[in-house]
């Protein structure tokens, strides 16, 4: 199946909001790990998301010229020539962009997407995110609106992160404090500003104690039960109920109750970078530490060549790696859920 039209990555989202499951969003950085994500979602027959962040579409551009739009661009073209040949529905979107960035990336690439929208073709990317959580949220939100209705002309949509996620994440970093859970006063306020549908589809990143980064279970005090509350305020003063499409960030070291409870309360997206990088890296590792004589040309010698060839172990990352997927699959349960 082709990268999803706007009309399908709708339906995904619907479909899993009716269904109390999300989609894995996995963060990728080349064409091999492009296609890790693409082979576990074809593995766990899954329809799914796969994201860009800056930083991936930096290193994407290439170390020369570090250009985001042109890593970014890339990516996508590739993928919506090779997704086709996975019987899965992928949708492409980029990850993080602060404020310092948007013209650099986000700006130029709704541009680019509207140019192709104008000449009868789909979008390139089928949504963007804008992390404005750095910023004041009447700031956050007035950018916000500017970007959704370009958005929304280029037939995307927009993610929106109006509240801090705890740790790192290319650059932007939050304390991990009190100040990580957003409030139904928040999300009011989204909602007088973005509207609720009608001024264009968005994706609510909302604060329930995500923090980014690596974390053992108990180290992070997630709250997903607050997504309720806030879909619950929200739709006593609109009149309409489950409100937000909500993304679940910093998810790594997440109980497997918190993950249930962030289904049962409209997450419908989950990003998954850590776990996903640490998959693809370990067996590489294994490779080089057990074929250490054939991978270095030591003392004088020749090596293996066939130790040291990047598709030797780059195919036991891509399996690793698409394993790890499958298994993200299982617990957002969205496995055996594409749309056929």
């Amino acid at each position: 199946m082709p990268i999803a039209t706007p009309e399908v990555y709708n339906e995904m989202l619907d479909r899993a909001k009716a269904g109390k499951f999300a989609y894995p969003a996995i963060n990728v950085t080349s064409t091999q790990t492009l296609n890790a994500a693409l082979r576990g979602f074809a593995e766990a027959e899954s329809d799914g998301i796969v994201q860009i962040s800056t930083g991936g579409a930096e290193f994407l551009g290439g170390q020369y010229s570090k250009d985001m739009v042109t890593g970014a661009v890339a990516l996508a073209e590739f993928a919506h020539v090779i997704a086709e040949k996975y019987p899965v529905n992928i949708a492409l979107h980029t990850d993080h962009c602060p404020k310092d960035k948007l013209d650099g990336y986000v700006r130029p690439l709704l541009a680019l997407s509207k140019k192709r929208v104008d000449a009868g073709l789909g979008p390139l990317f089928q949504s963007h995110m804008w992390d404005g959580s750095a910023e004041t949220l009447a700031d956050n939100l007035e950018i916000a609106r500017d970007l959704l209705e370009q958005a929304r002309a280029a037939r995307i949509i927009l993610e929106v992160e109006i509240t801090p996620t705890g740790g790192e994440e290319d650059g932007v970093s939050h304390e991990i404090n009190d100040s990580l859970y957003t409030t139904v006063e928040d999300a009011i306020r989204t909602a007088e500003a973005l509207g609720l549908g009608e001024k264009g589809r968005y994706l609510l990143a909302a604060s329930f104690g995500n923090v980014h980064g690596v974390y053992k279970p108990g180290n992070v005090v997630l709250r997903p039960e607050l997504l309720k509350e806030l879909s619950e305020g929200v739709a006593a003063k609109f009149g309409k109920q489950s409100p937000f499409d909500f993304v679940f960030h910093g998810g790594s070291g997440s109980t497997e109750q918190e993950i249930l409870t962030a289904l049962e309360n409209g997450v419908v997206k989950m990003n998954l970078d850590t776990d996903t990088q640490y998959a693809f890296t370990r067996p590489v590792a294994d490779h080089m530490f057990r074929n250490y004589d054939g991978v270095l040309k030591v003392d004088g010698e020749v090596g293996d060549k066939k130790a040291y060839d990047p598709r030797t172990w780059g195919k036991l990352a891509e399996a690793s790696m698409a394993k790890r997927v499958v298994e993200a699959t299982r617990h957002l349960r969205s496995a055996g859920n594409r749309i056929k």
